[in-house]
C-alpha cells in the first residue's frame, strides 16, 4: 500500500464514515471502499465491520491504524529532513472560521510569511464549531477555534485573545423580543440557537440552570447564520461579540442587556501534540503566541 492509501485508511480509521472520509479527502465512495478492499486484501485480514448503522475498526484495523499514524509521521519527518534545516518548505492546512480569518490570522500569516516565505499555507474556512472534528480526523493540522470548556487529550492550545458572548436582537424588530415584565419571556419570545459547537453548549446551560423551556425558532450552522436570521427578525440569537463586529449586518443588531453574561469564549491556536515535532507548525505555532 502507498501513502495516499495509508492517509484514506487512517481519515476513515478516525471518522468510522465512508461519506464523510470521501468527502473530506475528495475521492468517490466507490473508489474509497476499493481502497480499503485493496488493503484488506494486502493485509488478509478484515479492518472493519460494518452495517447499515455504524462502523467500527476490528482488531486487525486497530493495529494498522496505529501503524499507519507512525509512518505517516516518519515520512512527513523523512521529507523535512532531506529538504534540509536551512530553511522550511512545504504546506500547512489551517483550517478556521470566516470572521478569524478576518479578525485574527492576518497578523500571524503576515508574521509567517516574513519568517518562512517557503511554507504555505492551506486555508480552509467554515463553522467554527467543525474545527476540533477536521483536526482529530487529520483533515487538517491547525486550527484557530475557541477553547472548549474541558482541554481535550491529545490536544494543544495556545490562547491568543477573548471576545464576550453576547445576546443579540434585531433593531428593525423590536417586537421580536416578547417580554414578561422587565423580563424576556424566552418561552415565547423565538430563539436562533447553533447546531452545535461551543456557544450552543452554554446557551443550553444557561436556560438549563434557571429552568427555561427555550421557544427555539431555528438551528443554524455557523454564528453568521444566526446573524442573518436576527437581523431579518426571526429571532433573538447568541454570537461572539468579535463575529458581530465583523459582520456587515452589525448595524442591523443590538445587543442585549442580558444577566447573568456567558462566559466569554478564549481564541487561540490548536494543533495535536505530536504536530508540534513537525518543524513548520513549530515555527507557525511560535509565530503565532509572538504578540
Amino acid at each position: 500500500m502507498d501513502m495516499e492509501e495509508l492517509r484514506l485508511f487512517r481519515h476513515l480509521a478516525e471518522s468510522l464514515h465512508f461519506g464523510r472520509t470521501s468527502r473530506a479527502c475528495h475521492v468517490t465512495p466507490s473508489a474509497l471502499t476499493r481502497t480499503i478492499q485493496r488493503i484488506e486484501a494486502e493485509v488478509g485480514e478484515r479492518l472493519f465491520d460494518r452495517d447499515n448503522r455504524s462502523v467500527r475498526l476490528t482488531r486487525a484495523g486497530e493495529g494498522l491504524k496505529q501503524y499507519a499514524e507512525e509512518t505517516i509521521e516518519r515520512w512527513k519527518a523523512l521529507k523535512e529532513s532531506l529538504a534540509g534545516e536551512a530553511t522550511l518548505h512545504g504546506d500547512i492546512s489551517l483550517y478556521c472560521s470566516v470572521t478569524a480569518a478576518y479578525g485574527i490570522l492576518p497578523g500571524i500569516l503576515d508574521r509567517f510569511r516574513k519568517a518562512c516565505p517557503e511554507v504555505h499555507i492551506k486555508l480552509q474556512t467554515g463553522d467554527a464549531a467543525q474545527g476540533l472534528t477536521r483536526l482529530r480526523n487529520n483533515e487538517v493540522e491547525v486550527i484557530i477555534d475557541a477553547l472548549p470548556d474541558k482541554q481535550a487529550t491529545g490536544l494543544e492550545f495556545m490562547p491568543l485573545t477573548e471576545t464576550p458572548l453576547v445576546f443579540i436582537a434585531p433593531l428593525a424588530f423590536p417586537e421580536t423580543v416578547i417580554y414578561e415584565g422587565p423580563e424576556i419571556d424566552w418561552r415565547k419570545t423565538p430563539v436562533i440557537v447553533a447546531e452545535q459547537g461551543l456557544g450552543r453548549e452554554r446557551l443550553d446551560r444557561w436556560f438549563a440552570a434557571r429552568k427555561i423551556l427555550p421557544n427555539i425558532y431555528a438551528q443554524v450552522a455557523g454564528n453568521e447564520a444566526i446573524i442573518a436570521m436576527v437581523s431579518l427578525g426571526c429571532g433573538v440569537g447568541v454570537v461572539p461579540l468579535l463575529v458581530l463586529e465583523k459582520s456587515p449586518l452589525q448595524e442591523q443588531i443590538t445587543v442585549l442587556d442580558i444577566s447573568p453574561r456567558l462566559a466569554p469564549f478564549s481564541l487561540g491556536v490548536c494543533t495535536v501534540k505530536k504536530n508540534l515535532r513537525n518543524p513548520k507548525i513549530q515555527a507557525f505555532w511560535e509565530i503565532a503566541g509572538a504578540r
